[in-house]
């Protein structure tokens, strides 16, 4: 049971409770298509209450909704509606009422290879893009079979692909999200990682990866100093799951292209690899001066690219002028913020940045009480966690020479230093 519904616009306050249905597929034929009818009036009593709940229950009707843009996805199973959005932006690049009108054909074929009875099948897109164009091209009763890879063992990967080049690139990305106390201490850390694939390899090819596992190392009883400890590890459906789980050895058969292998997460108090300070003096309430000192805590041989710092201050701040030892600094009025950039940040480095508002007459209180300071960067051949990759085996039956190539970036995910 799947809607795609629009929210109403320039119609009279009185109608604004309403949806108009664009797309709808009663799949198991158990849930009456009028429940959609009670489906807004509880939105919108849960938006005036500020309780917007993922679910939303009529009876013993349970509304499972994401919403895209101007678009409600509405289905009673969660899994499928990322899949349907992500499924639906990758085939029409923009998802949204006009792309949906304008594919309404293709739009149903598709409902109907990703979910069987109501449960996800085929959710790969590029197995679907070969038997369902975007032309609305729709296979007939009894006409040539769907391809092999919907049948096949390997669904997520089609028989017959030939490059001149064989190459494999792996980027391991690290997102630190961190939130720091006035006085240093860190409040909240965490260590998002993502091990992501562009495949460019001909035939079947077997892929083995090997990392510095903290429990692979207990098992074989290596040194563990170097070792680290993956939690909520996730992986692509192509892994083998038992062999990880039996050896910790991560085994696959890659799809083709881009994907991305495993997610990780690990909650572990983390140095703050950019640590900022921050000083305000007010001068007879006419003039504000702040001081900002920015300083790289890690190793010298890393660098940190394309640093976006961002102060606030006074909303009624005007006249500003700055100085810097290093990058650029310029007034955000629409964010009551400056904005520090410094292209290159190398590590064990200190820099100065000093703004001068001038203020109303009036004084402000928005000086007690500031948002944190925000951070932003990118440091690549770096991992916060120390994970590494022991080993990137390539096996394919024709034995042709494959490269691998393994690139390692820790950015900032939500970095935030408080500064009262």
């Amino acid at each position: 049971f799947c809607l795609l519904l629009r929210e109403p616009q320039g119609f009279p306050e009185f109608l604004n409770d309403l949806l108009f249905v664009l797309i709808c597929r009663n799949y198991m034929g158990n849930v009456n298509i009028n429940e959609i009818d009670n489906f807004m009036p509880i939105m919108m009593k849960s938006e005036e209450d500020a309780d917007m709940s993922p679910v939303v229950i009529h009876g013993s009707t349970h509304f499972l909704w994401i919403k895209h843009s101007n678009l409600y996805c509405i289905l009673h199973i969660s899994l499928a509606l990322t899949i349907c959005l992500q499924v639906f932006t990758e085939y029409f690049k923009t998802l949204e009422e006009e792309s949906i009108r304008d594919n309404f054909v293709t739009v149903y074929e598709l409902m109907d290879e990703v979910m069987d009875y109501g449960f996800p099948q085929t959710t790969d897109s590029k197995i679907l893009l070969e038997y369902i164009t975007q032309q609305g091209h729709k296979l007939e009763v009894g006409a040539p079979r769907p391809p092999a890879t919907v049948t096949n063992a390997v669904s997520w990967r089609s028989e017959g692909i030939k490059y001149r080049k064989n190459e494999v690139f792996m980027d391991v990305i690290e997102s630190v999200n961190l939130l720091v106390s006035a006085t240093g201490s860190v409040l909240r850390s965490e260590i998002l990682g993502s091990v992501k694939l562009k495949v460019v390899l001909s035939g079947m090819p077997e892929l083995r990866l090997g990392l510095n596992d903290k429990v692979l190392f207990e098992i074989t009883g290596r040194e563990k100093s170097k070792s680290v400890e993956l939690e909520d590890v996730k992986f692509h459906q192509c892994v083998r799951l038992s062999r990880f789980e039996n050896d910790r050895t991560i085994s696959f058969i890659p799809p083709d292209g881009e994907s991305e292998l495993m997610s990780y997460r690990l909650n572990t108090t983390v140095k703050p690899l950019i640590w900022i300070e921050s000083v305000i003096e007010k001068f007879s309430h006419s003039r504000v001066e702040i001081k900002v000192k920015a300083r790289s805590q890690f190793k010298s041989r890393s660098t940190a690219n394309n640093v976006s710092i961002l102060v606030p201050v006074p909303s009624d701040a005007d006249s500003p002028k700055f100085k810097t030892t290093t990058g650029q600094a310029k007034w955000v009025p629409e964010k009551s913020a400056v904005e520090w950039n410094i292209k290159s940040f190398p590590g064990g480095k200190e820099f100065m940045m000093r703004a001068h508002f001038g203020l109303p007459s009036v004084e402000s209180d928005e000086l007690q009480a500031k948002p944190p300071i925000t951070v932003k960067f990118e440091i690549p051949y770096f991992t916060v966690s120390g994970i590494q990759v022991r080993y990137l085996k390539i096996i394919e039956k024709s034995g042709y020479q494959a490269l691998p190539w393994v690139r390692y970036i820790t950015q900032s995910g939500d970095y935030q230093l408080r500064t009262n």
